[in-house]
């Protein structure tokens, strides 16, 4: 019994994968047999087999038009309003009435074809998630104790220890604690070069193991990973839509009651005041059915903010809602956070200056073996530039203390050694020193150490966060669009200066505080009108929230990845040069498809008012129509 059942199982699996394989394309399928069934009823009236060719457009009728009638009727059925659905389904029962089968059954036809393709937008648009959601593996070799064990990734823990093998996706968030590996992040940054990884640093569920064995302490749950929020967004991007897609639906619903009080007038009014005929009069009803239905005009907006999305997500650019795509490509000004913005947000070396007959390489190597004992960030700059810089290893110190908020002071081969800030040496020695570089170095916005060997300081040490090296391009690129833009840090004034000139932004405010963003913001708002807001950490949530369109760097705090409205997955501040030009492109295309589909609909109701117009042309002029602004829309999943 048991052998029987698995041999209907091996039976029925390939025609259920077989059917799932067709179901996307069933509309397709459906309106490509009507365009058939059609031909063949042409055929059959041709040679005068009416009754048979009426009986290949009937069935023309059902097949082709069987997806739309019931979206349509259902939709009536739900919302109470008539829609752009039941007037095709009037329009194509009219025709066959008045005795105009083929035109009627071309009119489901060219309906079903815009309809395929619309699903088609949908399915194209949904397949970047699909695509997603196979990325991230369903098991993980957990060790414990040395032992593997293989565990469904929803049932991993923080602190579960994983190994990812060479060629293996990483099953969730986590932290290197062995081995060194190069790791493929194009999943998560769009990025396609491989990113080198050793302890301590960080991987994403979703992305590549390339060339190296690593075990992995998870530290977010399945279900908080970064790869599970992109899909998400993903997501809540394709349900939301912009406003002028909700402008046009609410405007379907009250032209659908007027087109068809419009049509039920002409449908004897004509008779009466222009004598036409009956037969005239009312094969023009019919006729403005048709081409006064807003199809074109409905899915003028839909497809390309689809088409948008998609290309974004596939560049690393994902927009959480239509609205805020739209916005994009309205902007006047934008306001951009310093640290891990503009900047690295990590300190960096740039000058070290000593005593004129001292060895630089010296005073740096005892500076970085003294530093090296300190957690504090500037101590570790210092450290990772000596050991890039002199390729030696650092000297061991006979005796070591950390003077909280001063410095640290060491002793080595009986010399006392200080290194610090300028009160901890001494400040009137420190602004001496070398005829005052501090105060020069001070002015350019770097932070200076000092280390004092005995009684006198022999060197200081220069420290900057800098600007990133795409900054200045970004910036560059932003203002020759006629964006305005704005820095806003907390930093001092002279900090503030210097990075503002490097990064070649419009404006600065220095001293901000997070709720002083948030003024700034709102000035920025009543000044330009669209204003973005550019920012990483949990300090700039709340200014990410006022701006018009928050724009939130992906390796970035998750607090501003859940309040911002963009998110730039890979830490590049050239591509909001090219979300805007995405969304400047969505909002031209838009445009061009509402005024060309507004232009043909009053074309055709001119033109059948003065009855140069017969149904065929208008069937074909309508729907064709509403078929090459879909197309039109599409172009922008092939965009770069």
């Amino acid at each position: 019994m048991e052998a029987e059942m698995n041999r209907v199982a091996e039976v029925h699996t390939p025609k259920e994968s077989r059917l799932e394989k067709i179901k996307p394309h069933a509309e397709l399928i459906a309106a490509i047999l009507s365009g058939v069934l059609i031909l063949i009823g042409w055929i059959l009236e041709k040679n005068d087999l009416t009754t048979a060719s009426i009986v290949f457009f009937l069935f023309a009728f059902v097949i082709g038009g069987f997806a739309k009638a019931k979206e349509g009727i259902e939709d009536t059925i739900e919302n109470k309003e008539l829609n752009v659905e039941m007037l095709m389904i009037f329009a194509a029962i009219g025709s066959a009435i008045i005795g105009y089968w083929t035109e009627g059954a071309i009119l489901i036809f060219i309906f079903a074809m815009s309809g395929a393709l619309e699903t088609y937008t949908m399915n194209k648009s949904h397949k970047e998630i699909s695509a997603l959601m196979e990325l991230q593996p369903e098991e993980a070799l957990v060790v414990t104790n040395g032992i593997e064990k293989i565990t469904a990734v929803s049932d991993l823990k923080i602190g579960d220890l994983i190994l990812v093998k060479p060629g293996e996706r990483v099953p969730s968030d986590g932290r290197i604690v062995k081995g060194q590996t190069h790791v493929d992040e194009a999943a998560i940054t769009g990025e396609s070069i491989p990113v080198s990884k050793g302890i301590d640093e960080d991987v994403f569920a979703g992305t590549v193991n390339l060339n190296g064995s690593i075990t992995v302490e998870i530290t977010k749950a399945s279900t908080e990973t970064l790869f599970q929020k992109i899909i998400q967004l993903v997501q809540s991007a394709q349900s939301e839509k912009s406003p002028s897609q909700l402008f046009i639906e609410k405007f379907e619903g009250t032209y659908v009651k007027v087109v068809l009080a419009v049509v039920a007038l002409m449908m004897f009014l004509p008779h009466f005041l222009l004598d036409w005929t009956w037969t005239e009069t009312f094969y023009r009803a019919m006729i403005l059915l048709v081409v006064a239905s807003p199809c074109a005009l409905v899915a003028s907006i839909m497809p390309a903010s689809l088409s948008a999305i998609s290309n974004g997500a596939r560049h690393g650019i994902l927009f959480k809602g239509g609205v805020h795509l739209e916005n994009l490509g309205h902007l006047k000004a934008i306001a951009f956070d310093k640290t891990g913005t503009l900047t690295k947000g990590k300190p960096e070396v740039t000058d070290v200056f000593v005593l004129e007959g001292l060895e630089k390489v010296e005073i740096l190597l005892i500076t970085a073996s003294i530093e090296s004992h300190s957690t504090h960030p500037l101590a570790n700059a210092i450290v990772l530039y000596a050991k890039k810089e002199l390729q030696k290893p650092l000297m061991t110190l006979d005796s070591i203390e950390d003077v909280s908020g001063y410095g640290v002071q060491a002793s080595i081969k009986q010399d006392n050694w200080k290194i610090g800030k300028a009160n901890f040496v001494g400040k009137a020695e420190a602004d001496a020193f070398l005829n005052g570089v501090a105060t020069k170095l001070s002015n350019e916005g770097k932070t200076v150490v000092f280390a004092k060997k005995n009684d006198v300081i022999v060197g200081v040490v220069a420290l900057k966060d800098v600007v990133r090296d795409e900054t200045k391009e970004a910036i560059k690129t932003l203002r020759k669009k006629g964006i305005y833009t704005v820095m806003l840090t907390g930093d001092s004034q002279s900090t503030a200066s210097a990075i503002a000139a490097e990064s070649y932004v419009d404006e600065f405010i220095a001293e901000c505080l997070p709720e002083n963003k948030v003024d700034e913001l709102k000035k920025l708002k009543e000044r330009f009108g669209q204003v973005a807001m550019v920012g990483d950490g949990i300090n700039d949530a709340p200014a990410l929230a006022t701006a018009n369109v928050g724009i939130a760097m992906g390796e970035g705090s998750g607090v501003a990845l859940e309040t911002a409205d963009v998110v730039l997955m890979k830490n590049e501040l050239p591509r909001i040069a090219e979300a805007i030009k995405l969304s400047e492109k969505m909002n031209r295309i838009v445009k061009q498809n509402v005024i060309f589909s507004i232009s043909v609909i009053m074309l055709l109701i001119i033109t059948n008012f003065l009855q140069f117009i017969d149904l065929p042309f208008g069937v074909i002029g309508h729907e064709g129509s509403t078929i090459l602004v879909i197309l039109n829309g599409l172009r922008l999943l092939k965009s770069n």
